[in-house]
């Protein structure tokens, strides 16, 4: 195979990786320092995936506007590592380490068995963690890792956790969801008959349709929840491309060109997670949920986002797949 026919595959999936590069050319920000947002104190969070990059400075950014933050990850040396360095960092006690594998849906009921019986509220849940072009292989439950990791688990999780959500949040202060996505969701398509990817696996193909299903799943929770009447939103965020761990599986080219490069056109994680941290805390947001935010400014996700009728197709089907009951079928 030649260079040439190898990369068309990557270069066609990170066409609006490169658009986004393009974009942060003129406005990259830094990320807001906690001042700028708030104190969050008595408030409690959970952040997927906090043990490094977006996640890890999102835990430790919203701790030091006094949330309780709990960690939840599928390592416990990196997280009780993560948890001690931003104890030490921001000053606070108030971080810990929950042991919970996205990949693995008995792992997730347990995480949130542990994190009821600790009888306190939740006021932030930030569905960030993620794998991103790794081999084709499958989860513990028998899912694409893509599919199953990124998208199942948070649903499966965001679910568990709704009615805590709901409970804690108030007429003035709603609770808040938050969900990472990524720049690839607009090329991404949804198999709704092989969601799994058995008939043709491409790890990129199988990334952007990840994301793709996270920005659709916020988009019909947001739906729900203001038809329950609800103190919760949901929202979706684009970090931008940010230099994290996450490219470990691309091709050895495009490492060597992130190597090069990486100082002037990737954001460095705190910048990926000020949109994250935005959404989480900021008062502009009270209240405002369905809404695809880049560099904390409300944008247009890819046209198929918005079809209602794929939005809740995919929630059904999810639901299936998750093993639990479809609520969502008698709201319109």
């Amino acid at each position: 195979m030649s260079l040439l026919s190898a990369l068309l595959p990557l270069l066609a999936v990170y066409r609006a990786g490169i658009a986004a590069i393009l974009r942060q050319l003129g406005r990259r920000r830094r990320c807001p320092p906690p001042a700028a947002f708030p104190t969050q104190n008595g408030k409690v969070a959970i952040v997927t995936g906090g043990t490094k990059g977006i996640g890890y400075q999102t835990a430790k950014h919203l701790a030091r506007l006094g949330m309780h933050v709990i960690i939840a990850g599928n390592s416990e040396s990196e997280g009780q590592e993560a948890a001690r360095k931003i104890k030490e960092e921001t000053l606070t006690g108030k971080v810990e380490f929950l042991y919970c594998d996205l990949a693995s849906m008995k792992s997730i009921r347990q995480f949130v068995q542990q994190f009821r019986a600790k009888n306190c509220p939740l006021h932030v849940l930030v569905n960030n963690a993620g794998v991103m072009l790794v081999p084709e292989r499958k989860t513990e439950d028998g899912f694409e890792e893509h599919f199953g990791l990124n998208y199942l688990g948070h649903f499966l999780l965001t679910n568990l956790l709704l009615d805590t959500l709901k409970q804690s949040g108030t007429h003035s202060h709603n609770a808040r969801i938050v969900t990472v996505s990524s720049a690839t969701h607009y090329v991404g398509k949804l198999h709704l008959n092989d969601l799994q990817s058995r008939c043709s696996y491409s790890p990129h193909g199988a990334y952007a349709q990840s994301k793709l299903a996270l920005v659709l799943f916020t988009y019909r929770l947001q739906h729900l929840l203001t038809a329950n009447g609800s103190h919760v939103t949901a929202n979706v965020v684009d970090p931008g491309v940010v230099n994290t761990e996450l490219y470990k599986h691309v091709f050895w080219v495009v490492k060597v060109a992130i190597w090069m490069t990486a100082w002037l056109f990737l954001k460095t994680p705190e910048e990926g997670a000020s949109t994250s941290i935005y959404a989480a805390v900021s008062p502009e947001m009270e209240g405002a949920g369905g809404c695809y935010l880049y560099n904390e400014e409300r944008t247009k996700s890819a046209d198929i986002a918005y079809d209602e009728e794929l939005q809740r197709r995919l929630w059904t089907e999810s639901c299936k797949l998750v093993g639990i009951s479809d609520e969502s079928s008698r709201v319109p």
